[in-house]
């Protein structure tokens, strides 16, 4: 396990070593405020953590994690994906039986279900969710009536969500049914809802979205509800 070194170590990749969240979701909680070094509240990510220094979030002190968790969780429907909710809703972490602290990488809208990593390895998050590093995504989308041809292409080329095109992605009609169409569409951007206003740029609702895999690392029999840990193999094609 890395350690804070004499040059120091930046304080949202210490938070992230510690299993915090992922570096960025650690800088937006430097900004609010509610790290201390030595005592001393820090408000920007630039500052460093020597060795021996005592960092405390919301007064309790951080201390670096030796075991580092690895799960695939397949997400149902009807939670959200945070570690606690305001509002008092069912969350992703209901569903998992662990004694580490765990927060989930990306996530996964309140109606969608499918593939969701969770993890305490704040670096391995960030490598995760880095745009220059994100990982293939596959979707299964239900969607209503019977996208045309020209459409699959549109998906495939880019589609404007958000003022921004999309990029190309991987889009192939699965089945064809008498309520829908059953899409496979593999994206590698993260982009809020981004299938789903694909889909509704072309005119289709989705009904139903599963995510299927992400990367290297497939659902494959894993019910919904249910996690496995991941392997080493799928770890490392992660982290490739």
């Amino acid at each position: 396990m890395e350690k804070a070194e004499n040059e120091g170590v930046r304080i949202q990749k210490y938070m992230a070593m510690c299993s915090v969240a992922s570096r960025r979701k650690c800088e937006e909680i430097i900004a609010r405020g509610r790290v201390c070094i030595n005592g001393t509240k820090i408000e920007s990510p630039g500052a460093k953590v020597y060795e021996g220094d005592i960092v405390t979030l919301d007064g309790k002190p951080l201390s670096l994690e030796e075991k580092k968790v690895y799960i695939l969780l397949n997400k149902p429907e009807g939670c959200v994906t945070t570690v606690k909710d305001q509002f008092g809703r069912k969350t992703v972490m209901d569903f998992v039986n662990e004694s580490e602290r765990l927060f989930p990488v990306g996530r996964l809208d309140y109606a969608t279900s499918g593939a969701l990593i969770l993890t305490n390895d704040g670096e391995f998050s960030n490598i995760l969710t880095h745009p220059s590093k994100e990982k293939v995504k596959t979707y299964i989308a239900f969607v209503d009536g019977t996208p045309s041809p020209e459409d699959i292409q549109k998906l495939r080329e880019g589609v404007y969500i958000d003022g921004r095109k999309t990029a190309p992605a991987r889009v192939e009609s699965l089945k064809k049914t008498a309520k829908g169409t059953f899409l496979e569409i593999k994206i590698h951007e993260g982009r809020n809802r981004q299938v789903r206003k694909m889909c509704q740029s072309i005119g289709r609702k989705v009904i139903k979205l599963k995510r299927t895999a992400i990367g290297n690392v497939t659902l494959g029999s894993l019910k919904e509800g249910e996690y496995r840990y991941l392997t080493e193999e799928e770890i490392k094609g992660l982290m490739g």
